[in-house]
């Protein structure tokens, strides 16, 4: 059996859409150039890099707290941190995707 005669998963069939769906919108699919490619990879290590120091401070600040109510707060100002650095990560690879507009 070939490629093109096996069964599609429904992963490729939504896919299959989404693209045909761009297409009928006018929407055209561009790579990313070399140029935006180094970007990302760069604001993806810093990311890496800001996830880990989080991290390491995180464990820190648990190893001395003792009261409940202390760590449950340190725990959600972790949640908080992490989501915010996940979230300009997300922005800034939005933003070096656009500029190749």
């Amino acid at each position: 059996m070939s490629l093109e005669d096996r069964p599609k998963s429904a992963v490729e069939l939504a896919l299959e859409r989404l693209r045909q769906k761009d297409a009928d919108t006018g929407v055209l699919e561009r790579p990313p150039t070399d140029e935006q490619k180094a970007a990302i990879a760069e604001a993806r290590s810093l990311h890496a890099s800001k996830m880990a120091e989080l991290e390491i401070l995180q464990r820190s600040k648990m190893a001395g707290l003792f009261d409940p109510a202390e760590r449950v707060q340190a725990e959600d100002a972790y949640r908080r941190e992490v989501a915010r650095v996940n979230e300009d990560l997300e922005r800034k690879i939005g933003k070096i995707r656009g500029k190749g507009d």
